[in-house]
Parts: C-alpha cells; sequence; structure tokens
C-alpha cells in the first residue's frame, strides 16, 4: 500500500493537527534511548503529521480517513515507556491523546478513566473519595493509563496485587477499531489480554476501567543491608509477613544507592545493599520489628521522621525504571536489561551473576507476586561498552546462566517479551485492523507468523 498522505492531512485538517516538524519529531519519540541499540536504530523515525482527536467520534473519524488513504496510525500517550512502543516506524499519523484525559466516573470499588488521563491526576481523583489507584509505573507523575496497559506489565503495587496480567487488576478496555467503518468494542475477562500489552497494534485504546482501591496512608522506608543477598532475604521476609501491609518493595546492590540515588545519599552507607519499602504507616512498627531481628540490617530513612520542610524524591522514583534513569544521569553509558529471577533459585543465581560479570552487572530487583507467591524480577544495571557486549550479556544470561530476559533492547512485541508468536492477539489484529496500519512494524507475526528468535539477530522494521 502507499499512503497518501496529502489527502489524509487536508481530510483531518479541521481537527487538531499539527505538522510543524518539531513538534511531530518530538511526538515521534519515547525514551527509547534508555537503550544504546534502540538510539542507533530509531534516531531517525518521525511521522508525518499529529492529530489530538476530543472525542470517540473524531477518532472514528481520524480512523475512517486513515483507512480510506492507507495511512498507518500510532497512539501517542506521554511517550514514557522505554522500547520505542509509540514511535511511527512508517510514518504517517500520530494519534495523541492528550484531549482525551478526563476521569469519567469513580465507583465504590473501580473507576473509568479515557486512555489519554494522567495517572497521577487519577489518583488524586480518587484520593479525594477516599480511594487509591491499584497499580501504577514509577513514572506516574507523567504516564497515561492508556500507555501504561498498552505498553506496561507491572509497577507500584504488583507486590500486593500482582501485575497487569492479574485478571482482577483490569476490568474493561474500551477500543476503536481501524476499518473501513471503525468500530467501538469492549473488552472484559479474558478478551482483555488481545489488546492488554499490545504497544496499540489492535485498535486505539479509548476508555480503562480498573479496580479502585481504599486509600492508605503509605510510608517510604529505606533500609540498609549488609549484602545484596540478605536484602533480598528480608525482602522475601518483609513481603510474607501478613502484619505488614505493603505497596513496592525493592532491593539494590551496592554501589547503585550511594552512587546513582543522590538526594538520598546522606540517609545511606557506603558498602551497603538497600531494601526499599511503601508500608502502611498502621504496620511501621511490624516493619521496624521485622528489620531489627535481621542481623546485618538497619533502618537508614523513615520518610515519616524527615524534618519539617524536607522533601525527597518518592521511593518509588528510586525503583523499577527510575533505578536506570538516575543512573543515566550520573553515568550516561549505564543501561540495563529486564529478567526473571526464579525465587528457588535466587540466592544461588546472586553470586554466579557477580563470578560471571562481576561490576558489568549491577543487580536491582522488584518484589512482586506470581500466583499469590511473592517472588523477585530483576532490572539489573548494565555498565555499556559495545553493542556487540550487549547481546552477548543477554546471551549469557539465557544460555549459561539460565536467567530469561525480556529484551528491552528490541522493539516488537515477540522479541522483547516471551520471544514467540501470541495467537490471540494476531487473529484479534486480523479483525480489527486488517490493512495492518496500526503501529505497523512492532508485531512480527503480522508478517511472519512462524517467525522464531534468532540469537543476536534484531527483527527490525519488515525484514
Amino acid at each position: 500500500m502507499t499512503p497518501n498522505l496529502a489527502a489524509c492531512k487536508e481530510a483531518l485538517s479541521h481537527l487538531d493537527l499539527d505538522d510543524n516538524p518539531k513538534t511531530v519529531q518530538q511526538k515521534s519519540r519515547d525514551f527509547y534511548w534508555y537503550s544504546p541499540i534502540l538510539k542507533e536504530q530509531l534516531q531517525n523515525v518521525v511521522g508525518d503529521f499529529v492529530v489530538a482527536p476530543r472525542n470517540q467520534e473524531e477518532i472514528i473519524e481520524i480512523l475512517a480517513t486513515c483507512w480510506k488513504y492507507d495511512v498507518p496510525v500510532t497512539v501517542r500517550g506521554a511517550g514514557t515507556g522505554n522500547y520505542g512502543q509509540a514511535m511511527p516506524l512508517f510514518g504517517g499519523v500520530i494519534l495523541h491523546m492528550k484531549h482525551m484525559n478526563r476521569v469519567l466516573e469513580i465507583g465504590d470499588d473501580y473507576f473509568v478513566a479515557e486512555a489519554g488521563a494522567i495517572l497521577e491526576q487519577i489518583d488524586h481523583e480518587l484520593h479525594a473519595k477516599g480511594k487509591e489507584i491499584r497499580l501504577f509505573p514509577s513514572t506516574v507523575a507523567t504516564a497515561t493509563i492508556g500507555g501504561f496497559i498498552a505498553g506496561g506489565s507491572s509497577g507500584v503495587g504488583a507486590i500486593r496485587w500482582g501485575g497487569l496480567r492479574n485478571p482482577a487488576n483490569l476490568r474493561r478496555l474500551r477500543l476503536i477499531t481501524l476499518e473501513e467503518n471503525p468500530r467501538v468494542i469492549d473488552l472484559t475477562g479474558p478478551d482483555i489480554s488481545k489488546a492488554a500489552h499490545a504497544y496499540g497494534v489492535n485498535g486505539v485504546l479509548v476508555e480503562v476501567e480498573m479496580p479502585a482501591d481504599p486509600a492508605v496512608d503509605w510510608v517510604d522506608v529505606l533500609i540498609g543491608v549488609d549484602t545484596f543477598a540478605n536484602a533480598c532475604k528480608l525482602a522475601i521476609e518483609v513481603g510474607e509477613d501478613q502484619a505488614i501491609l505493603k505497596r513496592m518493595i525493592s532491593t539494590f546492590e551496592d554501589p547503585i544507592p550511594t552512587t546513582y540515588f543522590l538526594r538520598h545519599r546522606p540517609y545511606l552507607k557506603e558498602g551497603e545493599a538497600v531494601l526499599a519499602v511503601m508500608v502502611s504507616r498502621d504496620t511501621l512498627d511490624a516493619l521496624a520489628t521485622r528489620v531489627a531481628g535481621f542481623e546485618g540490617a538497619e533502618i537508614r530513612l523513615r520518610y515519616d521522621e524527615l524534618g519539617e520542610g524536607a522533601r525527597l524524591p518518592a521511593a518509588f522514583e528510586l525503583a523499577w525504571n527510575h533505578t536506570t534513569l538516575r543512573a543515566l544521569r550520573v553515568d550516561p553509558t549505564i543501561t540495563y536489561v529486564q529478567m526473571m529471577m526464579p525465587r528457588p533459585v535466587m540466592l544461588e543465581k546472586i553470586p554466579e551473576v557477580k563470578k560471571t560479570f562481576g561490576d558489568e552487572v549491577l543487580l536491582h530487583f522488584e518484589f512482586t507476586r506470581f500466583d499469590g507467591v511473592v517472588s523477585p524480577v530483576g532490572i539489573p544495571l548494565i555498565r555499556h561498552t559495545t553493542n556487540e557486549r550487549l547481546e552477548e550479556i543477554i546471551q549469557i544470561f539465557e544460555a549459561e546462566l539460565g536467567l530469561p530476559v525480556f529484551n528491552p533492547h528490541r522493539v516488537t512485541l515477540e522479541e522483547g517479551g516471551m520471544k514467540r508468536t501470541n495467537p490471540d492477539q494476531l487473529a484479534f489484529k486480523k479483525e480489527t485492523d486488517p490493512k495492518g496500519l496500526m503501529n505497523p512494524g512492532k508485531m512480527i507475526a503480522w508478517v511472519n507468523p512462524d517467525w522464531v528468535p534468532v540469537p543476536g539477530k534484531t527483527y527490525l522494521f519488515a525484514e
């Protein structure tokens, strides 16, 4: 197909359309530069123009017009993703959701929001009614809920509720298809997985319904621990302690805390690993008792004991991929990977990783729940030297250490995730986007349903 961009732009010119080259370039970017590989591959990617719809009717008009003129569509939120998910590999329309930003309804135990709503704003509106959001990324202050659902998989709150794949954490998704006559579809139950974490290849996500929980008074606590392995042991103990209500448990190997957590450095001790937790105010004493009984651990900072006027970034802004961001601000050669760290072998694998890589890899774990079991997920920092060495590190993790990597240095769904095609998402895309115009280049199965991964090889664009 050859897109008729001029005709498409003319047909949509009465909407909020922007073709200023600087704006278009900025709206064509996400945080892909976390990856040195994607930084090279995607630096010249740019859309042709931006359209910002104000309601579902305008989205339907935009999609019908793009269908008519064979123009690719990439949906854009705040651009806080790290894998190029929202970058228009084949140009075309960037459909910006900035106007679709309302909280539509707050019920007793749920809320409904438009996909462009900022997560922090949603949480503010929930708190006004004594409620809070269940899960959020460390980029909550800027990220949209639609981007979180389409590109994310877990976040703060996962130690209590599990990740977004937990069926209890997503109630309904509404999307609009890219067809001659676009349809509005509501997905519930098992059907949600057809569009969740699909990078927007299966339609335009316009509305999300999620649980809302009673608001809790959370307190951030940083705990110094003599070794990283002991920090992870303590993390499991805290995670399993039913007397402690927690929202986040994160561990960081020395020297991550004192090297990269600059504003927290006065409260930390050189040579220690750090365990960061968010716990309810009324279970702080239970946490303190647990730490006091653990040899080699000591509370270094309780946010509730900060002096008047003292302000520090929230603990979650040290964790998840904010850890990588803080490290990048100090050392621009830092990058990262995401990997499974099976709990039964965690204490065995930590020394294996250190023996294999030394300081080339600095360990950082987030603790979540898989099927109710407290388990670590690895988001280690990597001291990048060459892209070839980065690929080699990933292969060593998988082939020699037996630690599966979710590769953040790939732009496609399959390569960055489970390394296999998702037949349900592919079948749904054939139904909702029969021309393949939604975020093209991000789903290998669309052009090669029989794809299998080749170590070290990138499936970029339409190879």
